[in-house]
């Protein structure tokens, strides 16, 4: 399991929150994000991901990354999981250091909501069980949580939450993720595949019909037999982009 980063994630997670209990209140000073310090301690803007303010702190976030984070690692790959990762959690202490200058923040909740939104973004019908009963689609999970985060930045306050850290983590994951797709379109459009409705090649169509299932995690093997079901049903000039870039990755 720990080829996922998602689980090296959670493991140095837990090894901070250890260490500065170990070690005292010095070293979580020197980690946790204090806006007006940032000039400072550049490097908070990152370590304070790392840090949790109690144990049913980090075991909220670390469950979150532990359920959403693989699935959306193996959509994205490692390196623009970990970008889309780490780019919530700055994009979140940024968007702190806008709203809420004088407040320190720590905790890894902007990334794991950046993680979440990825998940409500690629599977928005998903149903996410509230304390494991009431069933939710991830996008209206989105929805609802923007919302309380809305409400607790500049309405609620006095809670001890980091408010904007969760929207922006949501700010950074959503641009990051239409940059991504972006970047998909330009390459379809420089391969002659300008819509999703474009004319496919044989050659593509061949490399798809070779990909090996049984080589594949059981998540991947479930979108592919969606995609294939669609082609059979609706014709390879039905794909979308995301899905002719799927195909795409694991068959090149």
């Amino acid at each position: 399991m720990m080829r996922f980063w998602s689980f090296r994630l959670i493991a140095a997670n837990v090894a901070v929150f250890v260490l500065t209990y170990v070690v005292g209140p010095g070293l979580f000073r020197a980690l946790q994000f204090q806006p007006v310090h940032v000039l400072d301690r550049p490097w908070t803007i990152i370590t304070y991901m790392f840090l949790h303010g109690d144990f049913s702190h980090i075991l909220f976030n670390m469950l979150g990354l532990y359920f959403f984070g693989p699935r959306v690692e193996l959509e994205l790959g490692p390196r623009r999981f970990l970008t889309l990762y780490f780019l919530s959690g700055v994009a979140g202490a940024l968007l702190s250091l806008i709203f809420s200058p004088h407040s320190a923040i720590v905790g890894a909740s902007g990334a794991i909501f950046g993680v979440f939104l990825a998940f409500a973004y690629h599977w928005p019908r998903e149903p996410i069980y509230i304390w494991g009963i009431l069933p939710v689609e991830a996008r209206w999970m989105v929805v609802g949580m923007t919302a309380l985060s809305l409400f607790g930045g500049f309405g609620g306050g006095g809670d001890g939450i980091a408010h904007f850290a969760h929207l922006g983590g949501y700010i950074g994951a959503f641009a990051y993720l239409k940059f991504l797709d972006s970047r998909a379109g330009a390459r379809l459009q420089q391969t002659g595949f300008v819509a999703p409705a474009a004319h496919i090649d044989r050659g593509a169509i061949e490399r798809w019909a070779a990909i090996d299932r049984d080589k594949l995690h059981e998540v991947n093997r479930d979108e592919l037999d969606r995609i294939r079901a669609k082609i059979m049903t609706n014709g390879p000039a039905s794909l979308t982009p995301q899905e002719i870039a799927f195909l795409d990755r694991f068959s090149s």
